[in-house]
């Protein structure tokens, strides 16, 4: 297959991944630059290196260290980040052209496609994580569970305590935990009551 049509189909597949799935799911207008910034540039280094002399190893190695900067230098949710690496891979699979000619464009939709199950609002979406100030300090693990179910209305998987402050009174608290259909549906109907 030609570089310039697996390049047309990397420039499609990258669109659907941010306009697509991302956008419309999460909203957040700053990484729709940095997803798209990041496979053009990709794909446009990876294009250059195949037919040049430079191993491609080195450059995308270049890229795989400039992407950790990057992760590090703000702070990005989980599935910021299979976004993000997405991307570089679409990039990656752009200029390679050894093998079948379906093999890139079939992989390249394979990462779409898992994308779009993966990240599917109705998948698991039950379950939540956050993180709670409690006002009061509770060392007791049992009690903290039994607080947490009482307050969320949901049955508590995990609780990691962050930090217990004995002198304001307060517990800092990473908790995992799954509410029932019934129970969500009951809570959106309260909330849009109260929103009228």
């Amino acid at each position: 297959m030609p570089r310039l049509a697996l390049f047309a189909i990397d420039l499609v597949a990258v669109t659907i991944l941010v306009f697509g799935l991302y956008f419309p799911r999460h909203r957040r207008r700053d990484l729709v630059v940095a997803y798209l910034g990041v496979n053009v540039g990709v794909l446009a280094v990876a294009g250059a290196l195949s037919s040049s002399t430079v191993g491609a190893g080195l450059g995308l190695g270049l890229f795989g260290v400039l992407s950790i900067i990057r992760l590090r230098s703000t702070e990005l949710d989980q599935h910021e980040v299979a976004y993000y690496f997405s991307a570089l891979a679409l990039g990656i699979l752009g200029p390679l052209s050894g093998g079948p000619a379906w093999l890139c464009p079939a992989l390249m939709g394979l990462i779409l496609v898992v994308m779009y199950f993966g990240d599917h609002p109705r998948l698991l979406r039950s379950y939540r994580r956050q993180i709670l100030v409690l006002d009061t300090a509770i060392t007791d693990h049992v009690a903290l569970v039994a607080q947490l179910e009482r307050i969320l209305g949901a049955r508590v998987h995990a609780a990691t305590v962050e930090r217990i402050d004995l002198v304001n009174e307060t517990t800092t608290v990473e908790v995992r935990y799954s509410i029932d259909r019934k129970h969500a549906a009951t809570r959106e109907a309260e909330f849009a009551g109260v929103a009228r």
